[in-house]
């Protein structure tokens, strides 16, 4: 069975992405996260590290951080993920993007350079991000918002279970409702692959 390593911020896209690899069938042999040093927290999120640690935990997939720097991003992550490669016998690296062709690019550039192959399992058309986020909730998930960019969405969204709702409120929104434009980022609590829930 091909190994996969898979990019996880510790949000909904990246949860629902290991979610479609284990209902595949595919062996998520370890989770990748940034860290810049600039910050010591994550780069996609900016979110404390041992919140993620917990998660992966709970999932019982090893965490394995990429230290970097916003300058070497790049060539920090492929030194890394080489190393990776080797260590766990990868096949390819998973990502939770969905229709940003540039962050695509990006990372299939990146894989290539790693002699790995580039996973996109929840990769569909902008139309469908609606259903994307409904597909979440209904699969069990228990995720709330823990930024919001405040010139698309209210402020007082920090904090909000992502549920049924949510999902009502953010389809009247002129945004993204998966947020895939960095409207709004998530953490997830719980769901079916969870040994144990996550408190925050």
């Amino acid at each position: 069975m091909n190994r996969i390593a898979l990019s996880w911020s510790g949000g909904k896209d990246s949860c629902m992405a290991l979610h479609e690899l284990i209902a595949a069938k595919k062996e998520v042999a370890c989770l990748v996260t940034t860290v810049p040093k600039e910050t010591g927290k994550t780069f996609a999120h900016q979110e404390d590290v041992m919140k993620i640690t917990s998660q992966a935990h709970a999932l019982g997939i090893p965490l394995e951080l990429i230290h970097c720097t916003y300058d070497t991003y790049t060539d920090d992550f492929l030194k890394k993920l080489t190393k990776l490669k080797s260590q766990y016998r990868l096949k390819a690296i998973a990502f939770g993007d969905m229709y940003l062709k540039g962050h695509r690019e990006w990372g299939e550039k990146l894989a290539k350079a790693a002699g790995l192959e580039a996973l996109y399992p929840l990769w569909s058309e902008q139309k469908d991000m609606l259903n994307r986020l409904q597909r979440f909730v209904d699969a069990g998930y228990k995720a709330e918002v823990i930024k919001v960019r405040e010139d698309v969405l209210p402020a007082e969204w920090v904090g909000r279970q992502v549920d049924h709702s949510f999902v009502k409120d953010i389809s009247e929104k002129q945004v993204c409702p998966m947020g895939e434009s960095g409207e709004y980022h998530t953490f997830v609590l719980d769901g079916p692959l969870f040994q144990r829930e996550i408190k925050r």
